[in-house]
């Protein structure tokens, strides 16, 4: 009997504890904008990418030159 006793007070303590990161999570701001994020991947965003180089590009200089190749 004294084992459950004991198990209830753990569980009480770990319920506590998670009600209490709950807590700190909801006042502490974590959940203020949970739509701003998700909509961030949908912008189109160009400057963030830099696609291929294209081909007049190399041949003027820009970017690295033609004889270097890529680590694997």
């Amino acid at each position: 009997m004294d084992v459950f006793f004991l198990l209830v007070f753990l569980a009480f303590l770990f319920v506590m504890s998670i009600g209490g990161l709950l807590y700190w999570a909801v006042m502490s701001g974590q959940f203020d904008d949970s739509d701003g994020n998700a909509s961030v991947i949908l912008q189109d965003d160009d400057a963030a990418f830099r696609g291929p180089e294209k081909k007049a590009d190399r041949e003027a200089g820009a970017g690295p030159s033609a004889g270097s190749q890529r680590p694997k």
